[in-house]
């Protein structure tokens, strides 16, 4: 049995400040500062005159905080399940530019959001919660009304293969990643945890999906091993 909403929730509210350093990202996830970079980049660079962001399971605020870095925006709304997250989040993000977010605490598959109500749109590692296909299907295509025409919606995320033999190699290259970062306790605790909360999906399966709720171009932006930076854009 995978884990509650109440359950994954009480984690993240006693795990606040692994979540707040915007040099190292989370660090338990491979090439996070420079999936950071990458989102922000691509945000910017396909919808350069955005100024409404939605984040996603936004943790505490560094995709934001890291958007900001670039260039200002004028709403900012933000999504967590951990009222320490949000609390932390709106801290970090007034102090850095001034503006204050909304804040929505709750589980992302329970929102509905106006159409074309936001121009950027950021999920950083919150997606591999979801679980069935059907729940994927509805986050996706919701997430996509809600974005208005040039708005891209930028997704980094841990993933899993398609393929049992590879999925087995980038598995093994995390945990080794896990071990030099801390030590083999340290590893296996978050793979205990992945194994309990998480069921990510192929990069492939969520580019697909990119595509069939309607986004028109996708964009790899960085792949290592079980991690992924990619995306789409909503032209029309």
């Amino acid at each position: 049995m995978k884990s509650t909403v109440e359950e994954v929730r009480s984690r993240f509210d006693s795990d606040v400040e692994r979540f707040s350093s915007l040099e190292t990202g989370q660090s338990a996830t491979i090439d996070a500062p420079l999936a950071l970079e990458l989102i922000a980049e691509a945000a910017w660079a396909t919808t350069p005159n955005g100024q409404r962001v939605l984040d996603l399971g936004c943790g505490a605020g560094n995709f934001t905080l890291r958007l900001l870095k670039q260039q200002s925006v004028r709403e900012i709304t933000l999504v967590d399940l951990s009222r320490p997250m949000l609390d932390r989040a709106v801290e970090r993000i007034e102090q850095a530019s001034g503006v204050t977010p909304e804040t929505i605490q709750g589980d992302l598959r329970d929102l509905d959001f106006a159409e074309a109500s936001f121009d950027i749109i950021l999920a950083g590692a919150v997606l591999h919660h979801l679980r069935s296909d059907e729940e994927w299907q509805r986050t996706f295509r919701k997430i996509y009304q809600s974005l208005a025409p040039g708005g891209g919606f930028w997704i980094f995320d841990l993933i899993s293969s398609p393929t049992p033999e590879l999925q087995h190699t980038f598995w093994k290259r995390y945990g080794e990643y896990l071990t030099t970062l801390k030590d083999e306790a340290y590893r296996d605790a978050v793979f205990a945890y992945i194994e309990k909360e998480d069921t990510p999906r192929p990069l492939i399966y969520q580019l697909d999906l990119l595509r069939q709720v309607g986004f028109s171009e996708v964009e790899i932006l960085h792949k290592h091993g079980c991690f992924a930076a990619f995306g789409g854009v909503k032209r029309c």
